[in-house]
């Protein structure tokens, strides 16, 4: 049987924060990080949850790539407050772990499940969407996803305003975070006629506003539309699953503390490569829906590897993984390890080239 299930309550444009305000909620838990907090961004959520009467805690300890110690922290912190809804304000380390506190919370209480609001001000995760949170196991060093229906937000607020102030680069890695979840959820094993319509739509958008978000920041219909890109490939990959980019960039993020959109830009021409034999012809798809030269499958998959490589490099990242700050020895050394972990991976289930131990092992080397 193939589905499609989409829970959330998406509110976007003009004065969407002012759904915080008609939240039927006795009391909101709002997980941010220091950042939000320093720039005043906490403050547009505080005064819209004050006009409609709700009480709030503030938890502000939100840290990046969040981890089993912090999380544990944060959901007794929730406890305690008696809050029946968390509101999340951030990127990807924010959502992950609100929806983690959600998760713990529920289980915990028996089965009372809070009110999730989630506010993305990073435009690539899609967490606002989807039933993935992941935290860090920093004692054993790698990344854990969690897959579960109840981490899927309730309400999903979309306000490009939050990310006018991304720097260019980190407006670039975010933006190849979301073209990796597009692509990736297109060619999945579990892709769908659903999720094909979102990843397509999100892949446009990539190409089209990307650049122009990463050259000039103050481009608001860049920055409103990559924002929708990001929950588009979220909602698609939520059903469809990813592939073994996101394996391998989880890898990489827990032993070497890559950034996930960084290690997911550097890897993902390698993978589509690698996965050309069984999903060449919907590669050779995104490049014809692109304008790329696509005359047959091998045309098309050069395309696009072609035209991930162009992007990237115009947002000056590079093209390996030997270039980023992680020293070849270890790397080295720790191939096994990183080939293991990739195989075990949730991601990997949807990739569409099903791949052995030593096939993991032979990108590792090509990616380095």
């Amino acid at each position: 049987m193939t589905q499609f299930y989409g829970k959330t309550k998406i509110c976007y444009g003009e004065n969407a924060l002012e759904t915080l305000e008609e939240l039927a909620v006795k009391q909101a838990f709002i997980v941010t990080d220091p950042f939000m907090v320093k720039v005043g961004f906490i403050d547009h959520i505080k005064s819209h949850l004050n006009r409609g009467h709700i009480p709030y805690r503030l938890f502000d300890g939100v840290e990046p790539d969040p981890s089993l110690e912090s999380v544990t922290k944060a959901t007794r912190l929730f406890m305690e407050s008696g809050a029946d809804c968390v509101v999340a304000l951030g990127g990807g380390s924010a959502l992950d772990m609100a929806k983690a506190v959600v998760f713990f919370a529920h289980k915990a209480r028996g089965g009372q499940k809070p009110l999730m609001v989630a506010i993305p001000t990073t435009s690539g995760t899609g967490s606002e969407v989807t039933a993935i949170s992941v935290v860090t196991d920093k004692v054993n060093e790698v990344k854990i996803p969690l897959n579960d229906d109840l981490l899927i937000p309730d309400v999903a607020i979309l306000d490009a305003r939050f990310t006018r102030s991304l720097p260019p680069s980190v407006t670039g890695v975010t933006g190849m975070d979301v073209l990796t979840h597009a692509i990736e959820a297109y060619t999945s094993r579990r892709a769908n006629s659903f999720t094909d319509i979102y990843a397509e739509q999100a892949v446009r958008y990539v190409f089209r506003y990307l650049l122009r978000a990463y050259t000039n920041g103050d481009d608001m219909e860049a920055r409103r539309q990559m924002l929708l890109a990001s929950c588009m490939a979220g909602m698609a990959f939520n059903n469809s699953g990813l592939g073994i980019t996101h394996s391998i960039a989880h890898s990489l993020g827990g032993l070497f503390h890559v950034p996930h959109g960084l290690a997911n830009a550097v890897v993902l021409p390698y993978v589509i490569r690698f996965n050309s034999f069984d999903a060449g012809v919907k590669y050779r798809e995104l490049a014809a829906m692109l304008g790329l030269p696509a005359a047959t499958v091998e045309e098309g998959v050069t395309s696009l590897v072609t035209a991930v490589r162009e992007l990237n490099a115009a947002m000056n990242i590079p093209g390996r993984v030997g270039a980023l700050k992680v020293e070849e020895a270890a790397y080295k050394a720790n191939q096994q390890t990183i080939a293991n972990n990739v195989l075990q991976d949730i991601c990997t289930e949807g990739n569409p080239r099903k791949p052995s131990h030593d096939d993991i092992c032979g990108l590792l080397e090509k990616i380095w």
